[in-house]
């Protein structure tokens, strides 16, 4: 009788890039997501569990620490006894590839908007003009398809982008479905547009096609199922702006899948944008320019509950099948 005998090694870790996942963070309770890799590790790049958010590759990936370790001294002359963490901190940068409305937010950092197709006669602004009258998303919508009545289907095509949340009824604080979109301080501040809600939210999607019966979507509504008194606009586009007072935050994961089989993983529950938006031009071929998005974040603290210590990132190392510990 013969057993096979594997010939493990220490290998070293090779990777060609990196790939972003982002989730939302409960602003209100600072309840992050939370990525265990006990659990969750080896997931398909392709189909990330929720509510984690495909960003795509990324590149020029740097995570640095801002942690700093002091000395406690005593002594003469005195001499080091003991360190302790005076500081604890992190901060990651990195360029998206692609634009799309999370990837703009993110780079921006501050409140992101949707382009709401205008009324007509709406006077010019530069975030854009008020929008067009919205419609009733009716019951027996899903995550892929918005109800609506015939007559409402008309000022829809295919190909078009909508939002789809609430009104905006005077409400404060954190505002937005899915995802806290921005934070309102008064009514007056927001001019009590009831298009304020949908002009900053999340929950936006592509239509791929359009019936008398309502909207099929290319892609399910981050908010998910649409709420009761939820309505929908067409939208062009999105914009950001340099300034403001609203801080995006997030929760990240960043995953370097290794050539060899092993995996590492970079979790940072709670990230905020740490500067406003700037391009890079890449030259492909000239007179072609890539323009990539940079974005730089500071990372914030957590507990963690299996020894109580507040941290800011979870760095985990997934072996390969044949890799030497």
């Amino acid at each position: 009788m013969s057993t096979a005998v594997t010939n493990y090694m220490a290998l070293p870790t090779v990777n060609r890039r990196v790939r972003a996942y982002f989730a939302p963070v409960d602003r209100v309770h600072q309840v992050p997501s939370i990525f265990d890799p006990s659990q969750l590790g080896q997931f398909s790049l392709n189909a990330p569990p929720s509510p984690w958010i495909d960003l795509g590759w990324i590149e020029n990936f740097a995570r640095k620490s801002t942690s700093t370790i002091g000395a406690l001294s005593s002594g003469i002359p005195s001499v080091a006894q003991y360190q302790v963490r005076e500081t604890t901190g992190a901060t990651v940068s990195f360029q998206f590839k692609v634009w799309s409305k999370l990837s703009m937010a993110l780079a921006a950092g501050s409140q992101h908007m949707n382009l709401i197709q205008p009324a007509s006669g709406g006077v010019a602004n530069g975030s854009g003009a008020k929008g067009m009258v919205a419609v009733t998303a009716q019951s027996g919508s899903t995550t892929t398809s918005i109800a609506l009545n015939a007559a409402d289907t008309s000022q829809f095509s295919a190909g078009c982008m909508v939002a789809v949340d609430v009104d905006y009824t005077g409400q404060t604080g954190f505002v937005g479905s899915g995802v806290f979109a921005a934070f309102v301080r008064s009514a007056t501040a927001v001019n009590n547009d009831p298009d304020y809600i949908r002009r900053v939210t999340f929950n936006v999607a592509r239509v791929s096609a359009v019936s008398t019966s309502g909207l099929q979507l290319a892609q399910p509504l981050l908010a998910g199922v649409p709420a009761t008194g939820m309505k929908v606009q067409p939208i062009l586009g999105f914009v950001d702006r340099e300034g403001g007072s609203f801080f995006q935050e997030w929760s990240a994961l960043f995953v370097m899948p290794g050539e060899q089989g092993e995996r590492v993983l970079f979790h940072y529950p709670r990230l905020q944008a740490m500067q406003g938006s700037a391009e890079t031009m890449d030259t492909l071929v000239s007179p072609l320019e890539r323009v990539t998005l940079n974005a730089g974040f500071r990372a914030l603290p957590v507990t963690d509950s299996n020894d109580g210590e507040q941290v800011v990132c979870f760095r985990s190392f997934l072996p390969g099948s044949v890799t030497l510990l």
